[in-house]
């Protein structure tokens, strides 16, 4: 049962990216298109810890591309690969400290109850492009994140090493990815 629609505040995101990926499981996405509201509930996200962080974006420093990541906790970056997709990732830490948290699955809520299972799909579905890139998380922006208090005593936190990043050497195998064991089990499936 939802309590109350809380927005999460830049203070949330200017923590450890580890930190903001376990917390921002259970949290809903929403994103404004005209008078419609598209809510995706967070069910998998992967810590990205900056300038040392091999996998990071930020590992060769400030580029055009990465530069929304030096804006500090609560910024969106949102970044192009393979020439087809859009990737949604928020800002953690304080201003010039490149960390984030990619948003890698979700669970759209609707009728359906579909399973966003990756973050290009889940990206597709909330209609993100890199507009979204440099701006705040807020209402003003039209994309958001909310605590509805959901309660995640049913679910077990599972951590995995993060997916398609065999380039970064030791990197490749932390487990940065976090995930909801049971996601259906949240309250209002």
């Amino acid at each position: 049962m939802i309590k109350k629609r809380k927005i999460l505040k830049n203070i949330f995101f200017e923590n450890d990216p580890r930190f903001v990926a376990r917390n921002l499981l259970g949290k809903i996405i929403v994103r404004k298109i005209g008078n419609k509201e598209i809510k995706v509930v967070i069910s998998e996200t992967e810590a990205y810890l900056g300038e040392k962080d091999l996998a990071s974006h930020a590992r060769f420093g400030k580029t055009e591309r990465n530069k929304a990541m030096f804006e500090g906790g609560g910024v969106w970056y949102v970044y192009f690969v393979y020439g087809i997709h859009w990737l949604l990732n928020i800002v953690t830490e304080t201003k010039e400290k490149p960390s984030a948290v990619l948003i890698r699955r979700g669970i759209l809520l609707d009728k359906n109850k579909k399973i966003l299972n990756g973050p290009a799909i889940l990206s597709k579905v909330l209609e993100i492009d890199g507009e979204f890139s440099g701006k705040m998380s807020s209402k003003k922006t039209k994309l958001w994140i909310e605590d509805w208090g959901l309660d995640l005593k049913k679910n077990k936190i599972r951590q995995f090493s993060r997916i398609g990043i065999g380039y970064a050497g030791k990197w490749a195998n932390k487990k940065l990815r976090f995930g909801l064991d049971k996601p259906d089990k949240l309250g209002f499936f």
